[in-house]
This record gives structure tokens, sequence and C-alpha cells, in this order.
């Protein structure tokens, strides 16, 4: 997880996090990382993006349904972290208790998912 700036762009942060992550088979987003910086990171790095295009571009991309779908998971988990209030108003002043407050939350609602395939 990175906390950037409130007007930034969600792109500017992708370099940061998949430094940190080891080379992945597979890279699935939504439309709005579909943009050419990305998906020369994620060939480099040895991935496959799997990012639909925007409407406005004449050459559309296919993208496979059913791995497409998985982006669903990620989708779920942040509207499960939209639960916990302290995160959903955003009431702390600092960035870094703000970070803090997420993965509390994120921890909590991993320990809950494993908790229920064990």
């Amino acid at each position: 997880l990175l906390i950037t700036a409130g007007q930034a762009s969600d792109k500017t942060a992708v370099p940061d996090l998949l430094v940190g992550l080891p080379a992945a088979g597979a890279l699935v987003a939504d439309r709005a990382y579909d943009s050419r910086a990305i998906l020369d990171l994620v060939a480099k790095t040895g991935g496959q993006a799997h990012i639909p295009t925007q409407s406005r571009v004449r050459v559309q991309r296919s993208v496979e349904p059913a791995l497409y779908r998985r982006r669903n998971l990620v989708e779920r988990f942040f509207c499960k972290l939209k639960h916990f209030r302290r995160v959903a108003t955003r009431f702390d002043k600092l960035a870094r208790n703000f970070l803090a407050a997420v993965l509390i939350a994120s921890t909590r609602l991993w320990l809950r998912a494993y908790e229920s395939t064990t």
C-alpha cells in the first residue's frame, strides 16, 4: 500500500508499487491505467499487462474476460476497506497515521478472509 497526494493521479504510483513486487506473469488493471509507460514497464519486468484500452484510443487491445474479472477481488477489497470509519472519513491529519489505519484495517480484513478458509 502506498499513500499519494490527493491531487496526484494513481498512475504516478505504479512504478513505486511494481518495484517492491516480484515479477508477475500478469498484471490486471482497469482502463485508468492504460498508458504506454505502464505497459512498457510491465513488459520490461517480464510480465504481461491485461489492461483494456480507453475508448478514445483507435486501436483497441483485447483482454481475456476471465482474467479481467479477477480484478473484482481488488475492487471488493477497497469496498470493504471503506467500511472502517477511520479510513472512509480520513480524519487523520498526517499521512503516516492514515497509512497506519489503512494497514490495520487491511490486516483485519486479511485475517477475516484467512480464518474463513481454514
